[in-house]
């Protein structure tokens, strides 16, 4: 006993961590928006569903069985005219008869079996194409969702760090405006060089507002993606440096693209399939139908309400048939609705063949993507080292007098741009590898 309570503490602690877990790397972070995402959560409940929807299907070619109960309390019996010449009277005469007891009770029950049913076969099939589909789409939203977190997830990377390079210079830009006031009041310098100094102080700090509130909605809308309430704080393990690393995955480039993989392409292999299957099902419609069934029943009749009186009598009856269906002329309905169906068939077909040609061409759009994203990563990482050491220069000649304020702030602005172009190009690559691996169907 003491083991099987341990057994369920354990459970229901990790349980209760699990539910309560604030801090994600990527990776932890993707798993949990696979299993508490709303669009996961419906494309389960989808699959519940159509699994529903399969055993809802099979159950019509099954036993089926139902029972009735009618009872009948005539506050006045109905009234028959009989020739009043039957009794002894006069031809052309009628007597006012009532046949009947006041209360009556029937019971019955059937049992009925499908033996054959064309459309009954074709749409046991449907079912399960359409529990495929379901599946095809919890796989499609799967992959949605592994992209739209890798999103998120390095938009808020890219915007702290970016956050973090701004106080930094903020800090840098303060302390050379001091040091340059100082000098001013010296003699030294000219009031112009502050003022510029000024100005790019007064540009950083909107900067800055502007990515503390950035940073606020994107935690926001990865909480949204993950199925995490708005109000609950999360925590970011994993640092930008650290996923940069895996980003320079050059065998993505290499690897060969296989359409028949994809998820779209099954989806559309599965719309093919249920255009067949209607076909099947409209064709199906002019095959004759067979079932059988078996009836009992009982009737009760007395003038007082006492039949649950053991003495009642109960008059029981059966009957056992056959019957078929059989389809003659519907005035060309069904060939209208064969024909329908086919054409739909050739949509589907057309549009399997538009896929491939989708796919094909949005692997190539990523790949490229991730080629320039790569490209660009490396030359403004180049950029930015120049656009530092330029920096540290015209700071150097700016506090010895060799260079003025205008020197200096060209340099700056050059470096802020670099560093904002750097971080740019960090996140485009995250994002570009994970919308290549979506179009790879990874």
């Amino acid at each position: 006993m003491q083991l099987k309570l341990f057994i369920l503490s354990f459970f229901t602690i990790s349980w209760v961590f699990a539910q309560e877990k604030t801090d994600f790397t990527l990776e932890e972070a993707i798993a949990y928006a696979k299993l508490n995402s709303y669009a996961m959560q419906n494309a389960n409940d989808d699959i519940e569903i159509a699994k529903k929807r399969v055993w809802e299907t099979t159950t019509m070619g099954l036993p089926q069985i139902n029972g009735s109960v009618n009872y009948q309390n005539f506050l006045k019996k109905p009234i028959s005219l009989i020739p009043a010449e039957f009794f002894g009277g006069q031809p052309g005469q009628f007597a006012e008869i009532s046949f009947g007891t006041k209360h009556n009770v029937s019971a019955s029950a059937t049992l009925s079996q499908l033996i054959f049913n064309g459309s009954y076969l074709v749409g046991l099939q449907s079912s399960k194409v359409y529990l495929q589909i379901s599946e095809s789409i919890k796989e499609k939203t799967d992959i949605a969702i592994k992209e739209g977190v890798i999103n998120a997830y390095a938009g808020i990377l890219m915007t702290r760090e970016g956050i973090e390079i701004l106080k930094k210079n903020k800090q840098n830009i303060e302390k050379l405006l001091f040091e340059t006031r100082e000098v001013i009041k010296n003699g030294f310098a000219e009031e112009q060089d502050a003022e510029q100094l000024a100005i790019t102080l007064i540009t950083i700090e909107n900067q800055l507002k502007n990515l503390q509130r950035l940073e606020s909605y994107n935690v926001n809308m990865l909480k949204y993606v993950m199925g995490i309430p708005i109000e609950k704080p999360i925590l970011l393990t994993d640092e930008l440096e650290g996923l940069l690393t895996t980003q320079n995955d050059l065998t993505l480039l290499n690897n060969p693209f296989d359409y028949s993989k994809h998820i779209d392409f099954k989806m559309s292999e599965n719309s093919v399939k249920a255009g067949e299957l209607l076909t099947k099902l409209e064709q199906s419609k002019a095959l004759p139908s067979l079932a059988a069934f078996v009836n009992y029943g009982v009737n009760a009749y007395n003038e007082q309400f006492k039949f649950f009186n053991s003495e009642q009598k109960w008059l029981g009856s059966s009957v056992f048939g056959v019957q078929m269906n059989i389809p003659i002329f519907s005035s060309l309905e069904r060939t209208s609705r064969v024909q329908q169906a086919k054409i739909g068939l050739e949509k589907a077909n057309r549009n399997q063949t538009e896929t491939i040609e989708k796919l094909n061409l949005a692997y190539q759009n990523a790949k490229i993507g991730y080629e320039n994203a790569l490209e660009t990563y490396n030359t403004s990482k180049e950029s930015l080292s120049l656009a530092e050491r330029i920096e540290r220069k015209e700071n150097i000649k700016f506090k010895e007098g060799i260079s003025g304020s205008f020197e200096l702030n060209n340099a700056q602005i050059q470096l802020y741009g670099k560093q904002q172009e750097y971080l740019q190009s960090v996140f485009s690559l995250i994002s570009k590898k994970a919308a290549l691996e979506n179009a790879m169907g990874k």
